[in-house]
């Protein structure tokens, strides 16, 4: 009853006689239960996201069934990428406009930190940091028009912006 399984006390191996722990939207769930448990951690999770979860008082074990499993895990996902969404009121629409850069190297972020001066604490994780990079990165402001009209001019003259900064596309002779 610690939350540890012996083995002689799991009969979800072989056999599915437990089923899930969970109530859900006012309703005890009847699918079988799974090996994943219903934590304090995931209990937070669930309250902070709103879900209409709750564990069965009545329930001798804390076993939740696959189909809660996954739901509770892709709100978890969701939450873990969409931190800084939620602070600015966005929607799941947003989420593509920006790229992931969850998905970057940590020399990467710390060198856009560096090169936008972005302000952040020392030591932090790679997820952290591309939380306060996105946060900077939704701020600065963008002249679509003249990004496009810039970005086709380019195209046609073969050419590219770091080239104009090292000199080599101006030709002065």
């Amino acid at each position: 009853m610690n939350g540890f399984s012996t083995g002689e006390e799991d009969s979800r191996g072989g056999h599915t006689d437990q089923t899930c722990c969970l109530i859900d939207d006012m309703e005890r769930c009847r699918n079988p239960a799974g090996y994943a448990s219903y934590s304090k951690r995931i209990q937070k999770t669930v309250a902070q996201k709103r879900l209409k979860l709750s564990s069965d008082p009545g329930a001798q074990h804390i076993y939740i069934c696959d189909f809660h499993k996954e739901r509770i895990q892709s709100v978890r996902t969701k939450r873990r990428r969409k931190d800084s969404e939620d602070d600015s009121n966005e929607t799941d629409t947003d989420l593509h406009e920006f790229p992931d850069l969850y998905q970057l190297h940590v020399s990467t972020l710390r060198r856009y930190k560096r090169h936008f001066k972005v302000q952040t604490r020392q030591g932090m994780k790679r997820a952290q940091l591309a939380d306060t990079i996105m946060k900077h990165f939704k701020t600065i402001p963008i002249e679509e028009t003249e990004i496009i009209t810039f970005f086709v001019y380019m195209v046609k003259m073969g050419s590219n912006k770091l080239d104009q900064k090292n000199g080599i596309g101006n030709d002065t002779t």
